[in-house]
């Protein structure tokens, strides 16, 4: 009987809880909430190191709370989530250390797919973004099978970025640019002369559109937010392409202990400065 009034008084304690979040969350909603927030995950390797855990879970406490909050979000009514899970910069990390998060990448993906998971939960859309030829065979092929499966989601999306920077996107972009325009020209037929000599065509000029056609995060618009935990302010690579409108925040807190003031907080700053980033969106 005990224990049948323990699970009771758990799932009204649940319940209550998750009716205060969404009172909070109609308040909010209110003023405009952020299409898209970006996350760098930063801390899990110190988290670990603060509470004498082995190294490998506070990788594992860093997803716990990496659930949570895409739940906040979902429900919040953001539309798109981006992490930065791990960088190209990443794989000069210790042999055992990247092997472990790639094991722990693997488990957490095929995770996804299940019926019960988060993912199917809230129809979301996932998205795997960077080199992903520079993953481990196995991580590359769950991504895929994890892309192809949830294709057909549209509430909401996940963006996760990993063998990711954004030098290596931009790079990526300049060249798939260059080789696309070339392969015009050389198809082209229909080369103008005028007086002065040959005429240059305009289409044979790479534009901003053609750049941003070939970024790996053209399938999202630019972050509202930029999260970066345990009080960092560096970028790190992330985004720089992306990222030049965005309300930048630094919680002082380690990527598994951030929660919900930690988005209520940035969400409310965002709204703050709303005017002036949509002003700033809007000059030429």
């Amino acid at each position: 009987m005990d224990g049948k009034r323990k699970t009771i008084l758990f799932k009204l304690f649940g319940s209550s809880v998750s009716f205060m979040r969404r009172c909070l969350f109609s308040v909010l909603s209110v003023g405009p909430v952020p299409n898209h927030l970006a996350f760098i995950l930063d801390g899990n390797r110190r988290y670990a190191k603060k509470w004498n855990l082995g190294e490998g879970m506070g990788y594992r406490a860093g997803f716990l709370s990496l659930m949570s909050l895409m739940k906040y979000c979902y429900e919040l009514g953001v539309k798109y989530v981006s992490i930065y899970a791990f960088s190209i910069d990443n794989f000069r990390r210790r042999p055992e250390e990247v092997q472990y998060v790639m094991d722990l990448m693997l488990e957490k993906i095929e995770g996804m797919l299940k019926e019960e998971s988060l993912v199917n939960q809230y129809g979301v859309r996932v998205y795997f973004i960077g080199n992903l030829k520079l993953l481990h065979e196995p991580v590359r092929l769950a991504a895929e099978k994890a892309m192809k499966a949830t294709s057909n989601n549209n509430n909401s999306i996940l963006l996760i970025c990993v063998a990711y920077t954004s030098t290596d996107e931009i790079v990526h972009a300049a060249q798939q640019s260059c080789e696309d325009k070339w392969a015009a020209i050389q198809s082209s037929v229909n080369i103008k002369d005028s007086q002065d000599g040959e005429e240059k065509d305009t289409n044979d000029v790479i534009k901003l559109s053609d750049i941003e056609s070939h970024m790996y995060m053209r399938v999202a618009p630019d972050p509202d937010i930029l999260v970066r935990t345990s009080g960092e302010t560096r970028l790190s690579n992330f985004l720089l392409w992306q990222t030049s409108n965005s309300l930048l925040y630094s919680p002082k807190a380690l990527w598994p202990e951030i929660g919900l003031r930690h988005l209520v907080w940035a969400v409310l700053n965002f709204q703050r400065a709303h005017p002036y980033l949509e002003k700033r969106r809007k000059q030429p």
